[in-house]
């Protein structure tokens, strides 16, 4: 028996990286799991992946997008009826320096980043019953200020603070919500912001357990977070960053 057995997850952004990971760790634990992402490609080159057509649904979706989102649950809930949790991972990363960003890269960042984690979770809930729970996806950069981040990090700030205000509204209805805070992960963002082996040790440095954490690292966070296992635990944020933010490596 699976510790998921007989449930069904909602993963946005799941066509690759920490949503791909965590898919991947809910279907070995018994979870039906439905996959949503921007890029149909991707999506369809997963549910290859992961290999289980009964128990995984694709569905392309732009999270910023109501229609989209609408889309989204009517398919799930067409599919299998509800949902036992949700993982609120999509996002689009963003550097630049303020003076240079334009209102496009500000409605972009924040379109996907907090209003469609904001409305994802208001579009899953006639499918969530008492017991259910979300997971939304910040960052390390909600922490820690960086020049070229600015909007990058307050989008994720306001996803922390969004997880407080939630765990809140939703308590009357019986739902948990929590937040995982991923540090360096090794994902094809994290390769296409490096750029080379060279800025990814620099990145690797920063960390005090010394390695770049892995999709999967956050999965089992998420997994937990999901799980009857946490069912005493709701507003928090679990960090799950190797050290970075706190610890100085050297």
């Amino acid at each position: 028996m699976g510790e998921f057995d007989g449930k069904t997850v909602l993963i946005t952004g799941g066509g690759s990286g920490i949503g791909l990971g965590t898919a991947r760790r809910l279907l070995d634990a018994g979870a039906n799991v439905a996959l949503a992402g921007r890029s149909a490609e991707r999506l369809a080159q997963a549910a290859k992946e992961l290999g289980d057509d009964d128990r995984v649904l694709v569905e392309p979706t732009d999270v910023s997008n109501m229609d989209d989102l609408d889309r989204l649950a009517g398919a799930v809930q067409e599919r299998f009826g509800g949902l036992d949790g949700v993982f609120v991972n999509a996002g689009v990363g963003f550097g630049g320096r303020t003076a240079d960003m334009t209102e496009a890269d500000f409605d972009r960042v924040i379109g996907i980043n907090f209003k469609g984690a904001f409305f994802t979770v208001q579009k899953a809930l006639p499918l969530l019953g008492k017991g259910g729970a979300v997971v939304l996806n910040s960052s390390w950069t909600a922490h820690r200020g960086m020049g070229i981040g600015a909007l990058y990090g307050a989008s994720k700030a306001a996803v922390l603070s969004l997880t407080r205000s939630l765990a809140s509204d939703l308590s009357k209805e019986g739902i948990r919500v929590n937040t995982v805070t991923p540090g360096h992960i090794h994902t094809e963002m994290l390769d296409m912001i490096t750029g080379s082996d060279e800025v990814r040790e620099i990145f690797r440095s920063q960390v005090a357990i010394g390695r770049l954490g892995a999709p999967e690292d956050i999965a089992d966070a998420v997994l937990f977070l999901l799980s009857p296992r946490s069912g005493y635990i709701t507003g928090q944020e679990l960090v799950v960053d190797g050290g970075l933010i706190s610890v100085d490596p050297h």
